[in-house]
């Protein structure tokens, strides 16, 4: 989306570059792009997602295919092209999911293929952790976002959230960039770990969907 892309870097006086993680040669570009332009790649950030949910027992090819170009196939790739390119002593960082700490039924899809990549950064946490790059991801809650702001939009799908975490509050997208900047500083010397930042939402479980519907929490 190169339009909102563009709205953010003109806020923080930096380029915005169109990318598609499923396409190899658009994240091979965006590397070399953020070379050619400040000399060096220092940290990467991978928060592109597919909001993609059913049941297995009506899930569908495509939907699994989609949700594992992006989530699986994508991320790899971009450890690949960033790793490749990035200086030693940087930082690349993913996104995972709550759905991927707990079984949250009707995920297989988005939380499948993003359990996997969990994975994927243990192993490129090993592989680059020789040119002292650390590997890390964040597993964001139930947060404000583009995908969930139509859900944000019903209390009564916030209010069976919150009461299934255990922090005063859920977490906002300001959480989620403040663990981002603290795992791309040298202070964070960590790697191939998955860090939950879900006001405590893995400790409990998703509401059901009567929950959200403003139902009591089912026993």
């Amino acid at each position: 989306r190169l339009e909102a892309l563009q709205e953010v870097a003109d806020s923080v006086d930096a380029i915005a570059v169109e990318c598609d993680i499923r396409d190899e040669e658009q994240l091979a570009v965006l590397a070399d792009r953020a070379i050619s332009e400040f000399g060096r790649l220092d940290v990467a950030v991978n928060y592109a997602g597919v909001n993609v949910s059913a049941p297995i027992s009506k899930i569908s090819r495509d939907s699994l295919q989609l949700a594992c170009d992006v989530h699986f196939i994508g991320s790899t790739l971009f450890f690949k092209h960033m790793g490749n390119r990035a200086n030693d002593g940087g930082a690349l960082i993913t996104t995972s999911t709550l759905t991927a700490l707990i079984a949250p039924p009707g995920m297989a899809a988005y939380a499948g293929t993003k359990r996997g990549v969990d994975q994927v950064v243990r192993i490129a946490a090993v592989e680059f952790g020789k040119r002292g790059i650390r590997v890390n991801a964040i597993a964001p809650g139930f947060v404000r976002s583009a995908m969930t702001e139509e859900l944000f939009n019903m209390p009564s799908v916030t209010e069976a959230f919150e009461k299934e975490a255990a922090l005063d509050r859920l977490a906002n997208v300001e959480d989620i960039a403040n663990a981002a900047l603290w795992l791309a500083s040298d202070e964070a010397f960590i790697t191939g770990q998955v860090i939950d930042v879900t006001a405590g939402q893995s400790l409990s479980r998703i509401p059901t969907r009567a929950e959200m519907a403003g139902g009591n929490r089912s026993k």
